[in-house]
């Protein structure tokens, strides 16, 4: 395992579902939010404003993603408001810590949230500190992963070189562009899925970056 990261220099985790495991469940109070903006906003039921939200993570990535492109919805209060959840449902994580302060090299976070939310997580688990920057979707102009566009803006505002970096990953989608541009690519999730844009899987990514150290 170590020989197939000895070449990685910059370490690119995303946030939700990635550095914490999705039993904890946040993005539930993200979707209850993100329905009621919805419902305000767009004049609509619940049911349709349920499957409205659905079908623009579907198609565009990122339910603000079809909001802007179909509705020219304000962004920053979008965020605002569907970020403004609990976050001591989600517990420290020494062990997580530990190893992702003993990765070589830059460690960075990039996320289709937005700044402030990420670094509300990251100190929700202890990880606050250990980062080298953080990068939300307001720094790729709101432009959603998957979109190979977005990765390259981030890539570059951050100078990492790709060909040296590593992605992880809960979105099996999100791991297509990053693979493409030469990135080693981590699924992290409970279940495997199968795809040749997949270098690794795991189900516990403290685990397994002890092993690649």
């Amino acid at each position: 395992m170590r020989t197939q990261f000895h070449h990685v220099t910059t370490w690119v985790f995303d946030l939700d579902n990635t550095l914490y495991p999705p039993q904890y469940r946040l993005f539930d109070q993200i979707e209850v939010k993100m329905t009621a903006w919805v419902m305000r906003e767009l004049g609509v039921g619940r049911t349709e404003a349920n499957r409205l939200r659905q079908h623009y993570w579907d198609t565009y990535g990122t339910t603000l993603a079809g909001l802007m492109r179909e509705h020219n919805a304000d962004p920053a209060p979008y965020l605002e408001e569907v970020h403004d959840i609990d976050f001591t449902l989600l517990p420290q994580d020494p062990d997580l810590a530990a190893a992702i302060k003993a990765l070589p090299g830059r460690r960075i976070i990039y996320t289709n949230a937005c700044v402030p939310y990420a670094e509300k997580v990251l100190q929700a688990r202890g990880l606050n500190g250990l980062f080298d920057a953080i990068y939300g979707i307001e720094n790729a102009s709101f432009l959603p992963k998957p979109e190979r566009a977005a990765f390259e803006a981030i890539f570059t505002a951050d100078g990492l070189d790709p060909s040296r970096a590593a992605m992880f990953e809960d979105d099996p989608r999100n791991l297509a562009a990053p693979h493409a541009m030469g990135m080693r690519t981590i699924h992290v999730a409970p279940k495997p899925h199968k795809s040749l844009h997949i270098h690794h899987h795991t189900d516990d990514l403290a685990a397994f970056l002890g092993k690649v150290i």
